[in-house]
């Protein structure tokens, strides 16, 4: 049965396990993210050079959908989700991983009905944690500033949209490493404003004023305007605006990962994706299949956490803070 530890497990013998051969001298570790929209899998192998994705994989679930008008995961969210996480951790295995750590973000911690959700994992033997806004921040944070693209940077400022909220740490580096000079967890995301903001999937330029003016409010004066460093946005709404401005009909991530994004460009897309619908944006070139009902909101979201901090542009990274816990391999 799975089950988190440390996850320190090493292969000591030499296997083949299905269509996956497994030698005596690898470490894997397998992390899933249980996002308020999107599960994520990564399996990863250790070398002497650090961490290498081996296998991901990606199911939007949407387990965050309309909880922050009702307060609950819902059972439909809930019975996805939990069917994703399983698949995932059986595939973890047939990669050599016997433990799996799964960790939820911020659909589960406002949610009332966590506990059962919580239950339901521990019951299918795929035990769930939470972790809270500071964690995901903060394991946000070395996911980028640990990536050797970010090496020379003397400051980053790193915003990590997702589906219920955004996480924007700034850090200058210093002799000792890193110092952080703004950390915060927002409590606003893609699924979040979608329901408050855009029932429909066809949006109107009345709308987008009213959310665009609701998220400033929420994000207010932001730390060190017109001076962030680097800006480096992790998640699906990056990523998905790489594929789909190079037109990438496959994932491609070594094409993805430090990608340029212009502000401009953002903000167009904003404009061009809002009136859509959902089946329109389904058919671009570069759409990950599930992101259509939210890649304008996410482009949005990006957008004016940008212009809170006077930023022209930002490096994609296909990163994550489940990196930063292959590393750690504990919570």
């Amino acid at each position: 049965m799975p089950r988190i530890s440390t996850l320190g497990d090493e292969s000591c013998h030499e296997a083949t396990t299905g269509a996956y051969e497994i030698h005596s001298w690898t470490m894997r570790r397998s992390v899933i993210d249980v996002g308020s929209n999107s599960v994520l899998l990564l399996v990863a192998e250790k070398s002497e050079t650090g961490w290498t994705a081996i296998f991901e994989d990606t199911a939007i679930t949407a387990l965050g959908e309309d909880t922050k008008l009702t307060g609950l995961l819902s059972e439909p969210a809930m019975t996805r989700t939990l069917a994703a996480i399983r698949k995932f951790v059986s595939k973890a295995e047939e990669f050599g991983c016997p433990t799996t750590l799964t960790a939820a973000t911020m659909a589960a911690r406002i949610s009332s009905n966590s506990d059962e959700f919580l239950a339901r994992g521990m019951k299918q033997g795929t035990p769930i944690v939470i972790l809270s806004g500071e964690q995901e921040a903060q394991l946000g944070f070395e996911s980028v500033v640990n990536d050797p693209m970010f090496d020379e940077q003397p400051r980053i400022s790193i915003i990590d949209p997702g589906g219920q909220s955004t996480e924007v740490v700034i850090a200058d580096r210093v002799a000792t490493g890193w110092e952080i000079l703004f950390k915060r967890s927002y409590p606003v995301g893609t699924l979040g404003l979608k329901s408050d903001y855009f029932p429909d999937e066809r949006c109107n330029g009345l709308q987008v004023l009213r959310a665009s003016g609701a998220i400033d409010e929420i994000v207010g004066t932001a730390y060190q305007p017109n001076d962030p460093g680097v800006v480096v946005v992790l998640g699906a709404a990056g990523t998905n605006l790489v594929s789909i401005k190079e037109k990438l009909s496959t994932w491609q991530p070594e094409r993805v990962h430090g990608y340029c994004l212009d502000f401009e460009f953002i903000s167009n897309a904003v404009g061009d994706l809002m009136p859509q619908s959902d089946e329109e944006r389904c058919q671009i070139v570069g759409m990950e299949k599930g992101r259509e009902k939210t890649i304008h909101v996410g482009a949005l979201l990006l957008e004016r956490f940008l212009f809170a901090l006077r930023a022209e542009e930002c490096l994609v990274s296909v990163r994550g803070w489940r990196h930063a816990l292959l590393e750690i391999g504990h919570l």
